[in-house]
């Protein structure tokens, strides 16, 4: 029984442990429920460990190399967390007015994934303009984006086209292409 200056660790401290004592192998999710002490929220637990710690744990979304059940720590250097204050509610509302699109790329959630053919695309949260240049987690500085596009804008973002550029875009392509995205319109808007 631990003494009373001794603090028990939490599931969280149990399975951040254990992946690190495993760094670099494959771990799957029996293994990690189990070095958690079997607890029911052990995969919440591994998403707090990489959205609000930092950690790179890898999975399936991350690499196809990966089955849905692996999980892979690669190392133990963290990632700032920047867009962890962002509510669940604004999540929403973002990728809603967004048309869950990517706005860098006009990719869509659950489109193929144009890098990897063996996933699809998956929507996260972006900055306008970047934490790390001043910018807020305001909704209004908040863009759909598909991880491929979040991760390798590196704090360069591009702009919107204006009305007038995007027009003249569609007025250049093909009658085809014209057509088909006349279509997707009418589907999107009806």
């Amino acid at each position: 029984m631990p003494t009373p200056n001794q603090k028990r660790k939490g599931s969280r401290q149990k399975i951040l442990e254990y992946f690190l004592a495993n760094k670099g192998i494959v771990v799957n999710k029996d293994q990690i429920r189990e070095a958690s002490g079997n607890v029911s929220e052990w995969a919440r637990r591994t998403r707090e460990l990489r959205t609000e710690q930092g950690y790179q744990i890898l999975t399936h979304h991350d690499r196809a190399n990966l089955r849905p059940g692996e999980y892979l720590m690669e190392t133990d250097k963290r990632l700032p967390v920047m867009a962890r204050d962002i509510s669940a509610e604004t999540r929403a509302w973002v990728l809603n007015r967004n048309g869950f699109t990517c706005q860098a790329c006009g990719a869509a959630a659950g489109d193929d994934d144009p890098i990897n053919p063996n996933r699809t695309v998956r929507l996260t949260i972006g900055h306008i303009v970047d934490k790390s240049k001043g910018g807020s987690d305001d909704r209004n500085n908040l863009r759909a984006q598909c991880s491929a596009c979040n991760e390798g804008l590196q704090n360069t973002a591009l702009p919107n086209p204006d009305r007038i550029h995007l027009l003249s875009q569609v007025r250049r392509a093909t009658i085809d292409d014209q057509r088909a995205l006349l279509d997707w319109l009418n589907r999107k808007f009806g």
